[in-house]
């Protein structure tokens, strides 16, 4: 038989395999578009913006539809109601992480972030506790972001009030303080290490909200056989990992177990009480993932909202405005701010989850899965399926924050001008995947932001009515348009 022959009916079977296997899963799941063969619903969707997709899909299919990226089945909840009713009042069953094949070929199963079961438990559960022995949502954590917050706003008095992108600036700040809990350090601003590993973040972020890493998590096979972008990602997490690895290579050396430094050492001593544990999760495979995952989304997230905040800030002057003068009240040019201070602070505490919801950071959440046979809205959906939900849904949800297009502090506020809070508010996500350092990343948004305010006037250079806060990026990520302002000490 001649080769065509056979690789053509080789191709029809496979088709035919695929179609069949579709329907077959369709069956018991929420309902959705039809998938093509092999290509799923991809062509369906606007790959450069995900959540606009989603939010038409859901109008046609309602707050629970299935998706098909590939070959594998996806269901996507959209709206308050759905999301709060898996990820908090079943939490436990949809506490899965789902499929994120370029984040696995990095992590390898190992980790906070992309791990799953008994090793994602120990490795949070650990996390959690040693991050909280060191400080995290306590006072002794506060000390460090406040200084942190003042070697930030020497760095931008040598701008000399200058036009300068603030990109770097800012990453270094989050980054320090994270470095503290883990290292036990702190870098220098102009740190040749320090820049490259901020700029391979910055890099990252921005790679893995492009259209093209959208195609490839969907179909895996093209990460490890065709060239592209995403081979610049996995270059830049080895370049992490091995710096960790020096990390904890020094730590070894200088480590005293009566003495723990850092989460480092913590980890280490965890490795030594359980070296004869043929089931420990305490390996030199989840120290280096664990302390990658903590570095990374402990110095992006937060640094890409800070860039964020200042160009809301700069387009919003009335805004701006009323922060600095609610930061005179309360504070005063001389004193440090403090935590204490946001009770008494409504407006800036209403800004700051403004410009959170705003942004919308991480539109579509990392990916969850349910972790066994669940009934769910009365559909059947089959352990380890991938669960997308939809944070814009929820963050923009036009009936909990009127005009949710437009960026206004008092969705935040009460008629009193009091800050009021919402069940709507998932920035950090919800339930038992929700953020890690959750309580880090808010102490610091507000220090860095309102020392920031009371230390100088920002400037654009722009007309304010000109500035676009549109993202140049919508895809894992909202990535911020690069832009400049100057730093006019007050």
């Amino acid at each position: 038989m001649d080769l065509a022959v056979v690789l053509v009916l080789c191709l029809s079977c496979w088709l035919l395999l695929s179609l069949w296997k579709q329907r077959s899963q369709r069956g018991s799941l929420p309902p959705g578009p039809t998938p093509l063969p092999i290509l799923g619903n991809i062509l369906q969707l606007d790959v450069k913006d995900i959540s606009k997709s989603l939010r038409i899909l859901s109008k046609v299919y309602g707050p629970v539809f299935t998706l098909y990226f590939g070959l594998k089945p996806t269901i996507v909840l959209h709206g308050y109601e759905a999301v709060k009713e898996a990820l908090i009042d079943m939490g436990e069953e949809f506490s899965g992480r789902g499929s994120f094949p370029l984040a696995e070929r990095v992590n390898k199963g190992y980790g906070i972030l992309f791990s799953n079961g008994k090793r994602w438990k120990e490795m949070r559960r650990f996390s959690l506790m040693t991050l909280r022995n060191f400080g995290m949502g306590k006072r002794s954590i506060e000390d460090h972001v406040q200084e942190e917050a003042r070697c930030l706003v020497e760095e931008l008095r040598k701008t000399n009030a200058s036009p300068c992108d603030p990109t770097f600036i800012l990453g270094c700040a989050p980054c320090n303080v994270i470095c503290s809990i883990i290292f036990q350090n702190r870098f220098d601003y102009t740190d040749h290490d320090f820049l490259s590993l901020l700029e391979k973040f910055n890099e990252n972020l921005r790679i893995m909200s492009s259209p093209w890493i959208q195609v490839c998590n969907n179909f895996p096979a093209l990460i490890d056989y065709l060239p592209g972008s995403h081979n610049k990602i996995l270059k830049n997490f080895a370049y992490l990992e091995s710096y960790v690895l020096e990390k904890i290579k020094e730590h070894q050396v200088s480590l005293d177990i009566n003495n723990p430094r850092d989460f480092i050492d913590c980890f280490l001593i965890k490795m030594e009480q359980e070296k004869h544990n043929q089931q420990t999760e305490f390996t030199f495979e989840n120290l280096i993932a664990t302390v990658s995952n903590l570095f990374g989304a402990g110095t992006e997230t937060t640094s890409t909202t800070l860039r964020y905040a200042l160009l809301l800030l700069l387009k919003h002057r009335k805004v701006t405005a009323k922060v600095q003068e609610e930061i005179d009240r309360v504070i005063g040019r001389h004193r440090s701010p403090c935590m204490q201070d946001r009770s008494r602070m409504p407006y800036t505490d209403a800004v700051v989850h403004e410009i959170q919801r705003y942004i919308d950071l991480i539109p579509t959440n990392l990916p969850h899965a349910v972790t066994h046979d669940i009934k769910f809205r009365n559909y059947l959906i089959p352990k380890g399926t991938t669960i997308l939900t939809s944070l814009t849904s929820v963050l923009h949800d036009d009936k909990e924050f009127p005009n949710p297009e437009v960026f206004d502090p008092a969705h935040f506020l009460d008629d009193s001008g009091s800050f009021k809070k919402s069940d709507y508010f998932m920035a950090f996500s919800a339930g038992k995947r929700m953020c890690l350092g959750e309580g880090l990343a808010r102490m610091e948004l507000f220090l860095f932001l309102t020392t920031i305010l009371q230390k100088f006037t920002l400037e654009s250079i722009v007309d304010p009515k000109d500035i676009d806060t549109t993202p140049v990026s919508s895809g894992f990520g909202h990535v911020p348009p690069l832009y400049q302002l100057c730093f006019i000490p007050v």
